[in-house]
């Protein structure tokens, strides 16, 4: 795969060449001539890059800034290009660009753009994503976010191809299955950021890393392809709702109960009164302790069965004979349909503290949507595509994808007995780099990736990992915990913290 992967521009780009039709009755296909391949590569080329300028006034005060929205084109070893890279970065003017921090952001997904990001947490503009504003009619104008990061950082979000406005250029179905792949996505997001560092001249910048979800898998690999491959240390790697390990969320391991265990407690006692993670000290503690023991036992010891899954009702608020039927092995699909049966209602995914009505409330099937999730997508599309065009005079044609489903359902996640974990670079980057820093957050009621899995693997690692270099919050909420507002300005701290 050496030869789709993404590199350095070493040749004019096909998409300046003069194009030419095929001669007659020869296929426009791989055997067709290079003007064929240059004329597809025109037709997807993004526009050139825009740059306005900018200001807004928050909490009294103002922060005039330099905003970019364009793309940098990938190559092959070959100078072939290969995929076009969107993305959007604000500058604060008057800084020195080589003193001030830069950082890089991502969704995850795969197939997610850093529309979340920007808009739901650190850009310098947000879309309430809370509440009635959670919802697919909900208007998608942008405020002014007085907790962007923009005071102590310039902001690059990057959208991954097939993501955003981001694009394949080339049509060989190589190039596709390379980046969507665990480690083609590593390699060309490393490229796109070293680019992007040469291109704006920032390479002396401290340089920190921002990844939610799936990056938690491409975060701490990147900054190891970064530091090895393309010559970019990194000062910190910030972490939101990540997935480190997917072998403990599914199949037959047991790890999986005790994982999501806390945040279904969670969802429970938040329906009853607002809670905080120090609330779910006696779960945690039943968690890591005799549930795990009573799980190990296994359903040969009915008196073990029996015991856990009757704590397990009390603690989740599901029926105990639904407990006791599934031997209090409690997944999370189970009890996002169960925990409002009774009403109709399921709880989301992203964030198990909101409710929606179940669409087939009467089937013998789970056949329902995200009510946290779902309903976003219309909002933060339209107000992506109305700020790209309007605000910063960006206007590529075709779709912005927010989350592009295609892209996890071609993903490359690797087979066989390895399934896609980044604990290992993990170690390696705060191994290796003494002064590199690790902030964790997570959502008390994200159901998707749940806190308590960080939490462990966390645990884990050598005593080089010291607390005043990795740190783990969690604030009530979801998967966007962000999206409430004592969350977002608590975590935009703890960045602010680690960077200075």
């Amino acid at each position: 795969m050496g030869g789709a992967g993404a590199q350095d521009a070493r040749h004019e780009p096909l998409s300046q060449a003069t194009s030419a039709s095929p001669p007659s009755g020869q296929k426009a296909g791989q055997s067709a001539s290079r003007s064929g391949a240059a004329t597809m590569a025109e037709t997807r080329r993004l526009p050139e890059d825009s740059t306005t300028k900018h200001s807004i006034n928050v909490s009294g005060r103002t922060l005039a800034f330099t905003a970019t929205a364009g793309s940098l084109r990938l190559f092959n070893g070959k100078g072939e290009p290969q995929a076009d890279i969107a993305y959007t970065a604000y500058q604060l003017d008057g800084a020195d660009p080589h003193s001030r921090p830069v950082t890089f952001f991502f969704n995850g997904g795969p197939g997610a753009s850093s529309a979340y990001l920007q808009f739901g947490c650190a850009g310098p503009w947000r879309l309430p994503i809370e509440g009635e504003a959670a919802i697919a009619s909900a208007s998608p104008e942008l405020k002014p976010n007085a907790e962007t990061w923009l005071d102590f950082t310039d902001l690059v979000f990057i959208d991954p191809v097939d993501t955003g406005y981001s694009r394949f250029v080339s049509t060989e179905e190589d190039v596709r299955k390379h980046f969507f792949s665990v480690d083609g996505d590593v390699n060309a997001m490393a490229v796109a950021i070293r680019r992007y560092l040469e291109k704006y001249d920032r390479l002396l910048s401290p340089k920190f890393i921002v990844g939610e979800s799936y990056s938690g898998i491409r975060g701490p690999k990147l900054v190891r392809e970064l530091e090895k491959e393309q010559g970019v240390g990194v000062r910190g790697l910030i972490l939101i709702s990540p997935v480190f390990d997917f072998r403990e969320f599914g199949g037959t391991s047991i790890l999986q109960y005790v994982i999501s265990l806390p945040s279904m407690a969670a969802v429970a006692r938040e329906a009853k009164h607002s809670v905080t993670r120090a609330d779910m000290a006696d779960v945690e503690t039943y968690a890591r302790s005799d549930f795990i023991a009573d799980l190990i036992k296994g359903e040969a010891d009915k008196e073990a069965t029996t015991r856990l899954a009757d704590r397990v009702s009390a603690l989740t608020g599901i029926d105990q004979a639904v407990t006791r039927q599934l031997a209090g092995r409690l997944d999370v699909s189970e009890f996002r349909r169960e925990f409002d049966r009774r009403d109709g209602k399921v709880t989301g995914r992203y964030d198990g503290s909101v409710l929606g009505f179940d669409p087939d409330p009467d089937s013998s099937q789970a056949r329902f949507p995200d009510p946290s999730g779902d309903p976003l997508i219309a909002p933060l599309t339209s107000a992506a595509v109305d700020l790209t065009r309007r605000t910063l005079n960006w206007r590529p044609d075709g779709p912005y994808h927010l989350l592009n489903g295609s892209v996890e359902h071609s993903w490359d996640f690797g087979r066989g007995l390895n399934p896609p974990q980044s604990i290992s670079q993990l170690r390696q980057i705060l191994a290796f780099d003494p002064k590199l820093k690790l902030l964790v957050g997570h959502g008390l009621f994200d159901l998707a990736t749940p806190y308590f899995g960080s939490k462990i693997w966390l645990d884990q690692l050598p005593a080089y990992a010291s607390p005043d270099r990795v740190k783990l919050v969690v604030y009530p909420g979801g998967h966007m915990f962000y999206s409430r507002d004592g969350s977002r300005q608590a975590f935009r701290a703890e960045a602010e913290a680690l960077m200075k």
